[in-house]
């Protein structure tokens, strides 16, 4: 059996008929192995499932989401890194444009993605009529991975593509009838979906998980510019989806919070929705490692080939928000999930007055490669870790591997070649808070070790949804009803849950709306999650580094002008969002 994708030169035409469009097409044949009818099935759905990868990459939706937030910031490096016709600067600063490559980019991959799941479906329908239970069973998956998508696409551009067959026209939706869409096509598979598959397939806590996120942010995506009224049924809603994964007893959360970004996160209790890395697949790779961190830094000292970029970094107020919570206490000592000390600098070589690349020869310690990690969570400072000679091998020693101060090697800075990399606070657009040390950095995903390259094939999941998230929601329902008390509760609960180390965060004696977020901020940062949650909160329209922007038409991204122009041969189908 062959299940064939049709490909187009723009990702968009997938989820229309060829009549809307001039664009040329052509057809790929997808061969399957073997002639039985589980290899039809896995073909059909692995193509949906492995597409996650390109919609949620970082110069797609991961970035997307976290650049037009508060949390990150990526400035033109130093006149010569991440300028990128100005896709980043305008998307955190909120101006952008319809032509904008990093909206455009994101929106072909994932309307891609949809397409795939549409073709998945129509493979898996006969087969499933047939009798075949386990086409039936990776049906549900493909309906409910749809529904994800679907949500993605409401988030970030405030419509829905309505598709039963290739062969007709996308109804698009939007508002109300966007959610009950949604809504239904995730209730129709909720009691009969899986509910044994690991956090790399859609199962039913995943599809529970969804619905709760779905009516959390249903007064939004009815009324996307307006002020959202939470009412009680939809928090109801959110209330009785969260609870039922919790009283599941399936889940747990990770007493150390760093390992669900490790290798064998895949199997950590708390991840409820992934995309699976798992088996070193070309097309999978370190790239939630390696984006934000020092492009002079070498993390892995056994892969000649992994470094950095000098990517995005944390701005100065979204780490203020640390600073705020925790006073004069500086925010690694009170809070496990804000660092990690992986590098265990020696007492003794902590003092570099006085050194500088070009004397501390002797200034290291060793360490087998595999036994040696950076640093994680909020890079602040000069950071450690591998450095390479004139032939640019790793310096070694007895036993392994010599671990210094990172120089700085990579940008035009003053430090070039004979200094060290100095993270610091600022970051902006300026000619300063642009250059290749400028801004804090986040090393939250490990760089895998099952990667024979480095930078290239990774074990590491990509977490999409996970059990933390599922108490906070449920917190932000019940306090929204009135129910303070059990909203604290649920809340403290993932708070104090990272028992793993010190310091263990405390308790929090109280909650209101403002604690709530800053805890969200602090739990899920940099996992794609931020813009949503203040557009919730009503923070989108605040101002920040390089962001004065205030136009709530803002909050949704404008529709690639190429989609529009794609649909013109239909007038009126594709309508640009309010603003652009």
């Amino acid at each position: 059996m062959k299940n064939k994708i049709i490909v187009t030169a723009l990702a968009f035409g997938l989820l229309f008929t060829w009549s809307c469009t001039d664009l040329e097409e052509k057809v790929l044949d997808e061969s399957l192995n073997g002639s039985g009818q589980g290899d039809a099935i896995s073909g059909a759905i692995a193509p949906a499932y492995g597409q996650l990868k390109a919609t949620w990459i970082h110069t797609n939706n991961f970035g997307l989401q976290l650049i037009a937030s508060d949390e990150g910031i990526l400035p033109y490096r130093g006149g010569t890194d991440w300028y990128d016709g100005g896709k980043y600067l305008a998307v955190h600063a909120h101006t952008t444009t319809p032509t904008n490559d990093l909206v455009t980019s994101t929106w072909n991959e994932l309307t891609k993605n949809i397409s795939r799941t549409l073709s998945a479906i129509e493979v898996l329908t006969p087969l499933a009529k047939s009798g075949n239970a386990e086409a039936q069973g990776a049906l549900y998956e493909m309906k409910a991975l749809r529904a994800y998508l679907n949500m993605l696409t409401l988030d970030s551009w405030g419509i829905v593509f309505k598709k039963e067959s290739s062969a007709s026209t996308s109804e698009i939706l939007r508002g109300t009838e966007a959610v009950s869409y949604i809504e239904s096509e995730l209730l129709s598979v909720a009691d009969v979906i899986n509910t044994t598959k690991g956090p790399g397939r859609m199962t039913q806590a995943a599809v529970w998980g969804l619905l709760a996120r779905l009516n959390l942010n249903a007064a939004v995506y009815r009324d996307p510019y307006g002020t959202p009224t939470f009412a009680a049924a939809d928090m109801d809603k959110v209330i009785k989806y969260t609870d039922n994964i919790i009283n599941s007893g399936k889940f747990s959360l990770s007493p150390e919070y760093f390992d669900l970004f490790d290798d064998a996160n895949n199997s950590n209790k708390e991840l409820i929705f992934a995309l699976d890395q798992r088996g070193v697949l070309r097309d999978e790779n370190n790239r939630w490692a390696y984006w934000s961190i020092p492009g002079s830094m070498f993390p892995r000292p056994e892969s000649i080939n992994a470094d950095g970029t000098d990517g995005p970094a944390i701005t100065s107020d979204f780490y203020q928000t640390w600073v705020d919570a925790y006073g004069n206490v500086d925010p690694a000592d009170a809070d496990s999930r804000f660092y990690k000390n992986n590098a265990q600098v020696p007492a003794n070589l902590k003092d570099l007055t006085g050194l500088s690349p070009l004397n501390d020869q002797n200034h290291y310690y060793c360490v087998k490669g595999e036994d040696f990690e950076i640093d994680r969570g909020i890079m602040r400072g000069i950071p450690w870790a591998a450095r390479k000679d004139a032939n640019g091998a790793f310096f070694k020693c007895d036993g392994g591997y010599r671990i210094y101060p990172v120089k700085q090697i990579k940008g035009n800075g003053p430090d070039k070649n004979v200094g060290y990399v100095n993270l610091t606070l600022q970051v902006d657009f300026t000619k300063e808070g642009s250059m290749h040390y400028s801004g804090y950095r986040v090393s939250k995903y490990q760089f895998s070790h099952t990667s024979p390259d480095g930078n290239y094939f990774s074990s590491v999941d990509m977490v999409l949804l996970r059990y933390a998230e599922i108490f906070m929601m449920r917190a932000e329902a019940k306090l929204r009803k009135g129910d303070t008390a059990g909203a604290l509760a649920d809340m403290n609960t993932v708070r104090t849950s990272r028992t793993a180390r010190a310091p263990i965060p405390a308790a929090l004696p109280t909650i209101n709306l403002d604690i709530l977020y800053r805890e969200y901020g602090f739990e899920f940062y940099w996992e794609g999650l931020r813009r949503t949650n203040q557009i919730r909160f009503g923070h989108y329209e605040d101002k920040w580094t390089e962001k004065t922007d205030a136009d709530v038409n803002h909050r949704l991204f404008p529709i690639p002008q190429v989609a529009i122009d794609g649909a013109s041969n239909t007038p009126g189908y594709l309508v640009q969002n309010k603003g652009y």
